[in-house]
């Protein structure tokens, strides 16, 4: 039997599309998509699925067994803004998730982990503009926490039993085909969707709020880049800085009317403003640049032209 690839929360926003990534470089049968239930019907049908809970060791443990699986994907989660709302919940998913992995690594089970850390992990007290690689993290939300603490157990696994693991600091991440699940940035997505249905749109954030983020088709590639380094190359084992660009809900607005004039806006910050205040306005990700030759291909006005461009055919159809 040769090796497979399993993904761990294969059903959300960045899963859906990593799993049809995968599939197409690894073929459809070596890839084993997984969620806690089946509600993406089309990724589903799509190929090999079982349906798992994160939590549940056991059942990691089974079908990693059952389908000779060599490296896997640990998508689930739960975000930031969801996460403010069901902190104990979030914990419990974050952290023993990753747990279960780590140590199905640890005891020779499975080879390589993909675990995908956040900006979630800085707060107030950390450089805001070009933040570097190594910093001060002190994060004020239940998620940041997960993922700041994460990372350590990630570069401790690494540095004690010798787990290949790696990871990645995703900023905002923007997407026309799977809709956001609960994270403060989810306003880069709404956006568009409401431009295109409702000609309007009234913004969580206030409007000068800068955040790091980068398109979906850029993230897919990042995490597939990041794997397929070799070992040798890579210095960081708790997660890279990794961004693109850097705007606020008025500059998305702005590129946005250039395509769409009669789009307008409004502002309307709630709890989620105080989270993004903590949060880089930018990101210095200069170590992924040396170390796995990282490069985006979409800036802020290509990102607008696709996801109109992609939109306007999902709501047509």
């Amino acid at each position: 039997m040769s090796s497979k690839i399993l993904i761990i929360g294969a059903c959300g926003q960045i899963g859906t599309e990593l799993t049809t990534k995968l599939r197409k470089i690894h073929g459809v049968d070596n890839v084993i998509a997984s969620d806690i239930n089946t509600r993406k019907l089309d990724l589903v049908n799509s190929g090999p699925f079982e349906i798992i809970d994160a939590k549940n060791f056991n059942a990691i443990k089974d079908c990693c067994k059952n389908h000779n699986i060599d490296t896997v994907y640990l998508m689930a989660a739960l975000l930031s803004a969801t996460g403010e709302k069901y902190p104990m919940e979030a914990w419990d998913l974050n952290m023993n998730s990753l747990f279960h992995v780590l140590n199905l690594a640890k005891g020779g089970t499975i080879k390589k982990i993909f675990w995908p850390s956040s900006i979630a992990v800085f707060g107030p007290t950390t450089p805001r503009e070009n933040t570097p690689q190594h910093t001060i993290c002190e994060p004020t939300t239940v998620y940041g926490i997960t993922k700041q603490v994460g990372e350590r157990w990630c570069e401790y696994y690494y540095n004690k039993y010798d787990v290949d693991v790696r990871s990645i600091r995703y900023p905002g991440i923007i997407s026309h085909k799977a809709m956001p699940g609960g994270g403060t940035t989810d306003y880069a997505v709404e956006i568009y969707h409401e431009a295109i249905k409702n000609k309007t749109y009234e913004c969580f954030l206030s409007e000068n709020t800068s955040l790091p983020m980068l398109f979906m088709d850029d993230a897919i590639k990042a995490t597939v880049d990041v794997m397929e380094a070799p070992s040798e190359q890579l210095t960081i084992r708790s997660a890279y800085n990794l961004a693109a660009m850097s705007f606020t809900p008025q500059q998305i607005f702005e590129s946005i009317k250039k395509q769409l004039p009669e789009f307008s806006i409004t502002y309307k910050p709630d709890f989620r403003q105080a989270i993004a205040d903590s949060w880089p306005s930018s990101i210095d990700d200069s170590v992924a640049r040396k170390d796995w030759n990282w490069q985006e291909s979409y800036n802020l006005e290509a990102m607008t032209v696709e996801m109109l461009t992609q939109l306007k055919k999902k709501y047509k159809s």
